[in-house]
């Protein structure tokens, strides 16, 4: 379970209020959300599709935090508060991505069987209650403004706010 204490060692280095990492394996909700949805993620690749809900439903009603066990989730992913975040079943986020309370990442049908949901890249915050919708990709390097309403592609590195969100900065590459 090493990867669990690279988890909570993510939290205390990006949550101010967090004291240790021990507080952060023990208190905050998303380690408990992001155990249950491993376990329910191995269930539902391996077609156990009930068990997997029925996972993913018991940590949502503990937690807060509802995760599709379909949904693709990378390491060092820190949803900050927690409560009402939802992640669909074709969702994919990628490595070091920070999400906060109220966040969809949603579809925008009910087809079966196709992509559904947004892709996050790598190093991708998202703010509080921001609403990202349908099988759109959200590049690497972005922020997404609280409350914002993301309905289209978003490219790498900017920031992008409002309802619909436009892009507001542009961040320059660093040349290696």
């Amino acid at each position: 379970m090493n990867w669990l204490m690279v988890e909570a060692q993510n939290i205390y280095e990006k949550d101010p209020a967090c004291t240790s990492v021990w507080e952060a394996l023990l208190l905050y909700p998303v380690i408990r959300a992001r155990i249950s949805h491993r376990i329910a993620n191995y269930f539902y690749r391996k077609g156990h599709k009930f068990l997997a809900r029925f996972i993913s439903q018991r940590s949502r009603k503990k937690t807060g935090i509802e995760i599709h066990p379909g949904a693709q989730i990378g390491n060092n992913f820190f949803i900050d508060h927690g409560m009402g975040v939802v992640i669909g079943e074709t969702a994919e986020i990628g490595d070091n991505v920070q999400i906060f309370h109220g966040v969809t990442l949603g579809g925008t049908g009910n087809e079966k069987n196709i992509k559904r949901h947004p892709t996050v890249g790598n190093n991708v915050i998202i703010g509080a209650d921001a609403i990202v919708l349908g099988a759109i990709t959200i590049g690497n390097n972005v922020k997404v403004g609280a409350g914002s309403i993301v309905l289209e592609d978003v490219p790498d590195n900017v920031t992008v706010v409002g309802a619909p969100a436009k892009i507001v900065r542009r961040r320059m590459k660093v040349a290696n």
